[in-house]
């Protein structure tokens, strides 16, 4: 590699991710607006260039915080997009991640240095969004649905207890298809990743249910 190559030069990285959350059985994607050019006033997903001192996953980090405020939070990378006019100012490749996070549980910034806004949006709602966003946004939620049926991610919604009903609510939300009542619960209760809390409550205005939860230490398992 010769360094001093015209053809090596101007070049950088963008660290992407796509936040989702769970609302109602509405699922929800963390945008923010642009404060500056390039794509001033549009909508974007959480994240900006990387430092050249820092590796790739403290990139990602850094910007969802500086970003949105949202810190501890877990991050997975599942994609590349380097198309060369992807970014006007210079050739940007985009690492992509996804993250999953109870929305109810975090402040997000409305405003920072270089955003003017911040918000949740349903997904089949989502604006045009500047750069390739759109396209990376299309591939997160591929990746978010891949992931929830075959990882724990979505412990991260329910740090607490849930009922059967509430979760498979959010996995019919993320999955966008109905699921079988009574095969769902024979699953979950099959997989040794939940356990019953002894209580009740609640959902939906229907009569209580019982309370489980993720076990401390769990296992990736096939879920469906």
């Amino acid at each position: 590699m010769n360094v001093k190559d015209k053809l090596y030069k101007n070049q950088g990285i963008h660290v992407i991710t796509a936040i989702f959350t769970v609302e109602q059985g509405n699922t929800k994607v963390l945008l923010v607006k642009r404060k500056n050019e390039p794509f001033m006033g549009d909508w974007i997903l959480t994240g900006g260039a990387l430092y050249n001192n820092e590796d790739l996953y403290e990139g990602a980090k850094r910007e969802i915080k500086e970003k949105t405020g949202i810190e501890n939070i877990g991050i997975i990378q599942f994609g590349v997009f380097g198309k060369v006019n992807r970014a006007p100012t210079m050739r940007m490749v985009a690492i992509a991640y996804i993250g999953v996070i109870d929305s109810k549980r975090v402040a997000i910034l409305r405003e920072t240095l270089r955003t003017s806004n911040a918000d949740w949006f349903s997904i089949n709602k989502v604006p045009p969004l500047g750069f390739d966003h759109n396209e990376i946004l299309v591939e997160a939620l591929k990746e978010l649905q891949r992931q929830i049926t075959s990882s724990t991610i979505l412990k991260a919604l329910f740090p607490d207890s849930f009922s059967l009903p509430e979760l498979q609510k959010v996995y019919e939300a993320i999955l966008e298809k109905k699921l079988d009542r009574r095969n769902f619960r024979k699953k979950m209760l099959s997989l040794n990743l939940i356990e019953d809390t002894g209580d009740t409550a609640k959902f939906e205005g229907k009569k209580p249910a019982k309370q489980y939860r993720f076990k401390k230490k769990i296992e990736e398992k096939k879920v469906f």
